[in-house]
């Protein structure tokens, strides 16, 4: 009880605030609205319960004028029913997507901030994979069907009140007798109903208990698998160059083999669900009449009191079937949520791993000092190894220097500049209002025009397009100018060289005081790479260059070196 207790807590907390947000008034105001119509719907099937009491026993008495009255009524409740179900879905459906919007926000913020969409794929758990399909998925999953579930929720217990007080009047009261024992028992239908609900329930559940793992399972397999088939897009160049695809063929089979496991797992479990909902919906067609029919045959009711018995029955029972009826929904719904709540919880345990480090971690702070200092920074590893020695340093702008030792050990010492690397101790310090540029091994290019893609992170209007050209022929790219308006996934269409001088035009574009280049130019020849960052240095003559690469000729164009 304290673990579903602590699931819904966790639930509500993350997504509870909605309704205290900004636009509270607009979704109360359609929360409420949706009660209310939910109300009107149940007041609808109470009052066609007793239009068909009043025409069954109109037809029973042979009334014709009692029939054309009915169906007179019959109008205004198809009149009224379509129209509270078509209100009844459009402020359902508002609230469904303002929430999910408001919830994809949030966890969307929390996630790629301050580089967490980063740092969180160092962490060792598995309970943040496919972060795509959680927010994509899970979470209009978690949203829409706790709408869905607490609406059929709020409408069962309301179908409860309602018919179980008409059938505990259509009941009366019956005599059962046992030999020479009498009892009377008052509203005699309604504790069947009761009784007959409870024990399917309880057998349903039994019945229906495996789905929640099984779901859960197959979830997982369906977002690794996606995971997989998106890594080989993403890598299909380089795959198809060293002819790995029988490698890559029994990766994704065997991706797949683990979804059909999973679904036979499933299938099991619905096989369980269905043999219970085929015999359960039987006799729950059935036993209303038998239970009902005697007092009938005994004449104490009408056809008419009969026919609303068996509806109030069937939906009294419909009522307290709600958990046995809705057990896959609520598997499927639970799943995604916990799915949710493991993503928040290693952004969570990200941020205390961080915190906790204290005086343990790398600071990286905006300073009033002349050049880029490092003051007894060491480079350790998440579990607390050491990787690199203390550094103790000054770079003043517009030096070029190169970063020796072990190129990993670089790379993570720009993760420390940039924020994303806190493991470690020392402190870093950035002059004040002067810009960082990092260019990693492979520049990002969003699949928009080309012109947008040079200019990013920026907006293409911070740019001229005469100077967009002119940094293209600067770099050797001049016969890209003509695509700067195309639209393409650039990171397939364009080779490597081409990428990497792309990063280049954008360090030129952005002019910033700092340049961080990550073997950011080795897909070019030797010469040209050296070349080009000369041409970095000709344009930004006052900018500082710290760079890390392999290549002689690149080598020699830095005034020194900086071993860690």
């Amino acid at each position: 009880m304290n673990h579903q207790e602590n699931f819904f807590i966790k639930f509500m907390t993350l997504a509870g605030p909605f309704w205290r947000s900004k636009n509270s008034f607009i979704i109360w105001t359609e929360t409420v609205l949706l009660i209310g119509l939910t109300v009107m719907q149940i007041e609808l099937a109470v009052y066609i319960t007793q239009w068909n009491a009043a025409l069954f026993d109109a037809i029973e008495q042979r009334s014709m004028a009692g029939v054309k009255t009915q169906a007179v009524v019959l109008m205004l409740i198809f009149i009224g029913s379509i129209t509270i179900t078509t209100v009844h879905l459009i402020v359902k459906r508002r609230l469904l997507i303002g929430w999910r919007t408001w919830l994809t926000e949030k966890v969307i913020a929390k996630w790629i901030e301050r580089g967490r969409h980063y740092q969180i794929t160092l962490l060792s758990q598995n309970d943040h994979d496919n972060p795509d399909g959680r927010i994509a998925e899970d979470i209009r999953i978690a949203t829409e069907d706790a709408i869905a579930l607490s609406h059929s929720l709020f409408y069962c217990l309301l179908m409860l009140a309602s018919f179980a007080q008409i059938l505990w009047g259509i009941s009366g009261r019956v005599v059962f007798e046992f030999g020479s024992v009498s009892i009377p028992v008052l509203g005699y239908l309604v504790w069947i109903a009761i009784s007959y609900s409870i024990c399917a329930s309880i057998f349903g559940w039994w019945m229906g208990k495996p789905m929640t793992s099984a779901t859960h399972s197959r979830q997982t397999q369906e977002a690794n698998f996606r995971h997989d088939l998106i890594d080989i897009q993403n890598h299909s160049q380089a795959i198809a160059f060293i002819r790995g695809e029988i490698n890559e063929k029994e990766r994704l089979l065997d991706s797949f083999r683990a979804i059909i496991a999973s679904y036979a797992e499933q299938t099991t479990s619905w096989i369980r669900i269905q043999i219970f909902t085929s015999g359960y919906s039987v006799a729950s067609m059935a036993l209303p009449i038998l239970v009902a029919s005697p007092r009938y045959i005994a004449g104490a009711i009408s056809l008419g009191m009969l026919i609303q018995s068996v509806q109030a029955f069937q939906h009294m029972v419909s009522a307290l079937s709600w958990p046995v009826d809705n057990m896959a929904q609520i598997a499927t719904w639970r799943t995604s949520v916990e799915r949710v709540l493991g993503m928040m919880h290693a952004l969570d345990h990200l941020e205390r791993d961080i915190s906790d480090l204290n005086a343990r971690q790398i600071h990286v702070n905006e300073a009033n000092v002349s050049g880029l200092r490092f003051n007894n920074v060491r480079l350790e590893g998440q579990e607390g190894e050491k990787l690199s020695s203390v550094v103790n340093h000054q770079i003043n702008a517009g030096e070029h220097v190169l970063i020796a030792d072990q190129a990993n050990n670089g790379a993570k010492l720009f993760k420390a500049i940039a924020g994303l690397w806190p493991w470690g101790s020392g402190q870093i310090e950035i002059p004040a209002g002067q810009a960082t540029f990092f260019m990693p091994p492979k520049p990002y290019l969003p699949a928009k025009s080309l012109f947008e893609a040079i200019c990013y992170p920026k907006a293409k209007a911070a740019f001229d397009q005469a100077e967009v050209e002119k940094k293209l022929e600067q770099v050797g790219q001049k016969a890209l100018i003509k695509q700067l308006n195309r639209v393409d996934a650039w990171a397939d269409v364009l080779s490597n060289e081409q990428q990497q001088c792309l990063g280049l035009v954008r360090a030129l574009l952005h002019r910033p005081q700092w340049i961080f280049v990550q073997e950011a130019l080795d897909s070019l020849p030797p010469d040209d790479e050296a070349k080009m960052l000369k041409l970095l240095a000709h344009e930004l003559p006052h900018a500082g260059i710290l760079t890390i690469t392999h290549q002689p000729a690149a080598q020699a164009f830095h005034q020194r070196k900086l071993k860690i």
